[in-house]
């Protein structure tokens, strides 16, 4: 994974639509429970668009509208922040949403991922840059945190092909190989080895898809150009496809562990 890079803090349109949302809503006296239980999500997600910190999907304005009759507004106002059909992006800070999860779940189909690399496996990785694997790093203190919230439920599917290149030294590659069995022992972390026969749509990039503690979800894609990240429906629907399709191809995690150790005697010994 990449290390974390500056993104927009606030998206101005949507905190237009959602202060308009709120003084409606307050106007009409109508609760956001009230807005919850009619479009069948959490008040935490009503709560977050009106702070515009979500982005509201067509059929949920509607719905608003109809609730708070409002007349159209809230969907002329919807549609104005929109452009073509695509809606205003939003970026999330993916560490705090990473840090929040219940659960993480992890493509990767090139390199092992970044919660679960070694210092030096990052540190190739990122070409001696101390202070971006220290920053990586330093993130995988959530596979083990403590207090009152529980460590997130990680699940690291890993492409073949990430156990046989090269990255560093032979010993760093052992070693990193070495602490994925050991990661795949925790409790929460499971780990698990994508066959690397046939094509399926998982060859397209990376990805992480983070579930929350009420359910939402939000996913980290990396693309070519830059990494995004995304809670359209759309795109968690083509994600979620493409999770069946890699898990189709998928070792148990008994039969993963043993093929991480064969490729560890035959190739970095």
């Amino acid at each position: 994974m990449p290390p974390r890079r500056q993104r927009p803090k606030e998206s101005p349109a949507l905190i237009a639509f959602g202060g308009q949302m709120r003084r409606i809503r307050e106007a009409k006296g109508v609760t956001q429970q009230s807005i919850a239980d009619h479009t069948n999500i959490s008040k935490a997600q009503v709560s977050r668009i009106e702070n515009g910190t979500r982005r509201a999907t067509r059929s949920f304005v509607e719905q608003v509208d109809r609730l708070l009759r409002a007349d159209g507004a809230l969907i002329k106002l919807w549609e104005d922040l929109n452009r073509n059909g695509h809606p205003v992006p939003l970026w999330f800070d993916w560490p705090k949403i990473e840090t929040d999860a219940a659960m993480l779940v992890c493509w990767e189909h090139s390199l092992i991922p970044g919660l679960a690399q070694t210092p030096a496996y990052a540190l190739a990785i990122l070409h001696g840059n101390q202070e971006a694997a220290d920053a990586r790093l330093n993130r995988q203190a959530i596979i083990s945190k403590q207090g009152e919230k529980d460590p997130p439920t990680l699940v690291l599917l890993i492409d073949e092909q990430a156990l046989h290149r090269p990255v560093g030294t032979p010993e760093t590659m052992r070693e990193q190989l070495e602490h994925l069995i050991e990661l795949s022992m925790l409790p929460n972390v499971t780990v698990q080895v994508v066959l690397t026969s046939g094509e399926h749509d998982g060859n397209t990039g990376a990805f992480v898809v983070a579930t929350m503690d009420d359910r939402s979800e939000v996913a980290y894609v990396e693309t070519a150009i830059r990494a995004i990240t995304t809670d359209d429906p759309a795109d968690l629907s083509m994600l979620a496809r493409t999770l069946v399709a890699l898990r189709s191809r998928t070792l148990t995690e008994d039969m993963s562990r043993e093929l991480i150790r064969k490729v560890i005697q035959e190739k970095w010994i």
